[in-house]
């Protein structure tokens, strides 16, 4: 009771708002352009894979159904920061409520954590195809793929609540309450409580290990026993094959987990706020545009489903 009362001894609405990035209007619009087409460009292509894989049945396998979730994931919590960040870019600064900076962390932390446990789980799915590719089909059926999909989304709403609510009890400081950064993230909105946060710092620590570090050790032993299975490979096609689909996974997974670590995991005095706003941008706009980008341009399956969908609605057009 005590450590709330600050907040409603302030004066003034309980409502945040965003530093701009630059107060230049001709930047301002190069900014509001290039991040809009980063959008467009994200949901185009996440919703893609989406559609290939909900359409073409040659692509109902695990690792497809898997990707499937990671696109919706990606657009998902994109959609969380990216509109409201662009209105505060076009026009005048839009406060936030307290209770909408509440909901944005944690649906962007819940959907982010679900999307670094969905990582793990699709480096088990490439060890038991690599290493165990004769048990394939016995070991990855459809009700364990959904079952592991349902506790990555349930063990990062359970951690993200958590984390939120602890986060909102605590009073923050001043009559107008800035952001440094273009969302409410976990950091810069600790910055700003009036309060001692060392016990709130310590859960962050530990979330932080539970969706980060956990998840990369277990990618990294995945991977260990690919790289030994595919070294042992005879087939030089093999195992040039296995080695391109599995470093695609490895280029969204180090930079996933690499951003997220220095914004979540540095020390707090060893941290900068600006570089953790634009730190952020990469986990915001380049891993979730990145996924389409690569699990096309280097996946022969999605490459021909989506040549055969394109062609098949354009020969009707040209039969007439």
């Amino acid at each position: 009771m005590v450590a709330r009362s600050p907040v409603l001894n302030q004066s003034g609405p309980a409502e945040f708002v965003f530093r701009v990035f630059t107060t230049v209007p001709e930047f301002q619009a190069l900014l509001f352009l290039l991040f809009l087409l980063l959008y467009l460009m994200i949901l185009g292509g996440n919703s893609a894979i989406i559609w290939v894989v909900r359409t073409h049945s040659s692509l109902r396998t695990p690792m497809y159904f898997f990707l499937c979730n990671l696109s919706f994931l990606e657009i998902s919590y994109t959609s969380v920061v990216v509109p409201l960040m662009l209105s505060n870019i076009w026009g005048a600064r839009k406060p936030i409520p307290l209770a909408g900076c509440g909901a944005q962390m944690f649906f962007f932390v819940s959907l982010g954590s679900a999307d670094c446990f969905l990582l793990a789980v699709m480096a088990y799915d490439r060890y038991v195809a690599i290493c165990h590719p004769l048990r394939y089909t016995l070991i990855m059926t459809q009700k364990l793929c959904i079952q592991m999909v349902a506790c990555a989304a349930g063990l990062a709403l359970l951690l993200s609540l958590q984390l939120t609510a602890l986060i909102f009890t605590l009073p923050f400081c001043g009559h107008r309450r800035e952001i440094n950064h273009f969302l409410c993230d976990v950091p810069p909105v600790l910055r700003l409580a009036c309060a001692d946060i060392r016990v709130h710092q310590a859960v962050l620590y530990v979330v932080g290990i539970l969706v980060l570090t956990i998840p990369f050790l277990l990618i990294c032993v995945s991977y260990l026993f690919i790289t030994w299975a595919i070294v042992r490979m005879r087939s030089a096609e093999g195992r040039r094959r296995a080695f391109s689909t599995c470093s695609s996974h490895l280029t969204v997974v180090l930079l996933q987990y690499g951003c997220c670590s220095l914004v979540y995991l540095r020390p707090r005095s060893s941290t900068s706020e600006d570089e953790d706003r634009q730190i952020a941008l990469v986990y915001t706009f380049v891993t979730p545009l990145l996924n389409p980008l690569i699990y096309t341009l280097r996946n022969k399956d999605v490459k021909g489903a989506l040549k055969n969908a394109v062609l098949g609605k354009a020969a009707p057009s040209g039969a007439n």
